[in-house]
């Protein structure tokens, strides 16, 4: 795989994976608004008439892991396939590609902090919700692992710029 074509697939991965967080994250806030109003229904003796609640948020969190598990694997390939590029073939005619990936890495940060945030709210909420079995192990699980992989394409993504860019100086002494 050559590097144009690696910049490209990492920049169209960061996009599915910056998609994928926003949805979570939607997703997340949306299962907090049902859990706040369970509480307050149980607080005031109410019957609850959300009965769906913990079976959506059960199947939410294995479809989290599920496609968590999908994107790690495919950033494990491109880490690899980024790593078996020599130094040399980051030539300063990627400089643009290599910023427009980095770029793309931070919006896929803004985007981890924004479900970092929502889970953040929805800890906090749940924390004293006992009526009902949810896997927040598994939420928090995946909001550990999202954040770890963006940490990661951010690294990489840094990595690339400072090579092509090292290329550039060569060429702009002046």
């Amino acid at each position: 795989m050559n590097t144009d074509t690696l910049l490209e697939t990492i920049s169209s991965q960061c996009d599915s994976l910056r998609t994928q967080l926003i949805t979570a994250a939607r997703d997340l806030q949306e299962l907090n608004r049902r859990l706040e109003q369970i509480m307050q229904q149980l607080h005031k003796n109410i019957d609850v008439r959300d009965n769906t609640f913990a079976e959506d948020f059960n199947t939410y969190c294995q479809q989290l892991r599920q496609s968590l598990d999908v994107q790690d694997t495919a950033w494990q390939t491109i880490r690899t396939q980024t790593r078996a590029v020599k130094p040399a073939d980051w030539t300063a005619d990627l400089i643009l590609p290599a910023k427009g990936v980095n770029s793309r890495a931070k919006t896929l940060s803004r985007a981890c902090d924004e479900f970092i945030t929502a889970y953040d709210i929805f800890a906090r909420t749940y924390k004293g919700f006992t009526a009902a079995k949810l896997n927040v192990w598994l939420l928090t699980s995946c909001q550990s692992d999202y954040s770890s992989l963006t940490g990661k394409i951010l690294f990489l993504a840094r990595e690339i710029v400072k090579q092509t860019e090292q290329k550039r100086g060569i060429h702009v002494a002046g």
